[in-house]
C-alpha cells in the first residue's frame, strides 16, 4: 500500500475550506438548537398541559424519524411553502430542529432532577411556577447539563456530514469532490477523520474548561 502524498498535500487546504463551512453550519445550528431546546424543555416542565403534549409530540417525531429524512423534508418542503432559502439554510434549519428536540429532553431531565424541596420552598414564598423554573431550578442545572449538551453538539457537528446529500459544500462534501477528481479514497477519508477528530477534541476540551469554571450550587 502506498500513500499519494501529493494528493494529501493538495487536499489539506481544500478540506480546510470545507471545515470552515462545517463550523459555520454547526455553530448556527447549535445556537438555534440550544435556544429552542432550552425553551422547549422549560415548556415541558411548565404548567400548561396542552403545551407539554405539543412538545412531547414534537420530540417523539424527531426521535422517531431519521435525520436524513428530516433534512429532505426541509430541503424539498420549504420551497413548496414559498421559502426558497437554498441548501445551506435548509440544512441549518433541519439540524437546528433536530438538535432542539434532544436538548429539550436534556433540560427536562436535568431541571426535573433538582430536589423537589426547593420547589416547595419557593412556592411557600409566593413564587409562580415560571419564576421557579427560570430563577431557582435552571441556574442550578446548568453545570450538570454541560456534559450532555456537549455530547449533543458533538453529534450535531458530525451530522453536518449528512448535508452533503443536498450539495452543501461542507467538510465531507469537499472530500468527496477531491476523491471524484483524483481517486484517492484512503488518503482523503483518513484526512477527513483527522479533521473531524481535531475539531471535536477542541470542542471537548472547551467543554471541560467551561464546566470547571461554572459554579457548583
Amino acid at each position: 500500500m502506498t500513500i499519494d502524498w501529493a494528493v494529501v498535500e493538495m487536499a489539506i487546504p481544500l478540506l480546510a475550506v470545507g471545515t470552515v463551512m462545517t463550523l459555520k453550519i454547526a455553530s448556527l445550528a447549535a445556537i438555534f438548537g440550544l435556544a429552542g431546546g432550552i425553551a422547549l424543555g422549560l415548556i415541558a416542565l411548565g404548567g400548561w398541559t396542552w403545551a407539554r403534549w405539543l412538545v412531547r409530540a414534537y420530540v417523539d417525531f424527531i426521535r422517531g424519524t431519521p435525520l436524513l429524512i428530516q433534512i429532505f423534508i426541509f430541503f424539498f418542503g420549504l420551497p413548496l411553502m414559498g421559502l426558497r432559502l437554498g441548501e445551506f439554510w435548509a440544512g441549518v434549519i433541519a439540524l437546528s430542529f433536530n438538535c432542539a428536540a434532544y436538548v429539550s429532553e436534556i433540560v427536562r431531565g436535568t431541571v426535573g432532577a433538582v430536589e423537589k424541596g426547593q420547589t416547595e420552598a419557593a412556592k411557600s414564598i409566593g413564587m409562580t411556577q415560571d419564576k421557579i423554573l427560570l430563577y431557582i431550578l435552571l441556574p442550578q442545572s446548568i453545570r450538570p447539563m454541560v456534559p450532555a449538551l456537549t455530547n449533543d453538539v458533538i453529534t450535531l457537528l458530525k451530522n453536518t456530514s449528512l448535508l452533503s446529500v443536498i450539495s452543501v459544500y461542507e467538510l465531507t462534501r469537499s472530500g468527496q469532490a477531491i476523491i471524484a477528481s483524483h481517486f484517492a479514497p484512503l488518503e482523503i477519508f483518513a484526512l477527513l477523520a483527522l479533521y473531524y477528530y481535531a475539531i471535536i477534541s477542541v470542542l471537548s476540551y472547551m467543554s471541560r474548561v467551561i464546566e470547571r469554571r461554572l459554579p457548583a450550587w
